[in-house]
């Protein structure tokens, strides 16, 4: 029975020492609540915090991988925190909860530097996956940095099978290359990854295997061990014959990214202003209000199954 208990408070120690840490910022006690239950369902330690001063005052003393925070608070909203975080050079990522009127804060704030959004109606289906998404771009390998931080020009290009691990994992060489030759900084470098990101699994689910958004929320619910939809559809005509093909062109002071699928495409007459409020409650939309707030320039080609992403190097302090 001993060595049951010391094995216990040896796991409890070990996961003490690896907890990613989440500072979430809510006025509203009954949702700071909620939210931090969905959390801790994946062992985040979390500290919650009623605006965004006080937030900004327990940063130092909880030092957080990332920040979870509403938009509309008293005292220092979530606009205000992310421009505070900003002119203090601090490059911990901003999740902003957004609710409905505070569409206009939202993407400003995306502006100014937060790394990714999600509407409060989304937050019993999305919150856990918005998280690891973000965290796993924050923690992308920073091995052969100084290495790559001699280069002064990389172009490369890959021909990808239909498999998300190989969206990961490109994703994750890109986000090394961006910092490497200094583009962008860590906020920066998050950014472009949630861009690219998007534009990569559009092509492969959308674009590639023709999965509608009924089909992708359904595969969110497939329990491990399950089918996957993805996986199954992969080794089918004509979808199985079909590529992602990547493009990247690297300066220190611009990217050029392109993402070519080859399905059908789509009509481009179809996507809305980014001011559009109700792009950002739309789930499908989400994506593209990224990829544009995030990109200095985005654009398609006439058939709708290529994407072209550009970003610059902006002054220090800027985005």
């Amino acid at each position: 029975m001993c060595r049951t208990i010391s094995g216990i408070v040896d796991l409890v120690i070990q996961l003490d020492f690896i907890m990613t840490r989440i500072l979430l910022v809510e006025d509203s006690p009954t949702q700071a609540i909620r939210i931090a239950a969905q959390l801790n369902e994946d062992l985040y330690e979390v500290a919650t915090a009623g605006n965004g001063e006080a937030a900004i005052e327990m940063i130092s003393a909880f030092q957080p991988d990332l920040i979870l925070s509403d938009v509309q608070m008293p005292v220092m909203n979530g606009l205000e925190l992310v421009s505070a975080l900003h002119d203090n050079l601090t490059d911990i990522p901003v999740v902003l909860i957004t609710a409905t009127g505070s569409d206009e804060l939202a993407m400003e704030a995306l502006e100014r530097g937060a790394a990714a959004y999600l509407p409060k109606s989304q937050l019993g289906e999305k919150l856990l996956a918005t998280v690891r998404q973000v965290l796993a771009l924050t923690n992308a390998s920073e091995s052969y940095s100084e290495l790559i931080r001699s280069l002064e020009y990389n172009e490369f290009r890959f021909v990808l099978e239909n498999k998300a691990e190989l969206v990961t994992s490109l994703v994750d060489l890109i986000q090394r290359m961006v910092a490497g030759v200094g583009l962008c900084d860590e906020i920066g470098r998050v950014r472009v990854g949630m861009a690219l990101e998007h534009a990569l699994s559009n092509a492969l689910c959308h674009g590639n295997l023709e999965l509608t958004k009924e089909q992708l929320e359904a595969e969110e619910l497939i329990v491990a061990g399950e089918p996957s939809l993805i996986e199954w559809r992969s080794t089918e005509s004509p979808f199985c014959d079909r590529r992602i093909r990547v493009k990247v062109q690297l300066t220190p002071e611009e990217g050029v990214f392109v993402v070519r699928d080859d399905g059908a495409g789509f009509d481009k007459s179809c996507i809305r202003e980014m001011n559009d409020s109700a792009t950002l409650d739309n789930d499908s939309g989400q994506g593209l209000v990224l990829i544009r707030t995030f990109m200095d320039e985005v654009r398609w080609n006439e058939s709708g199954n290529e994407i072209t992403m550009i970003k610059r190097r902006c002054p220090d302090g800027a985005f």
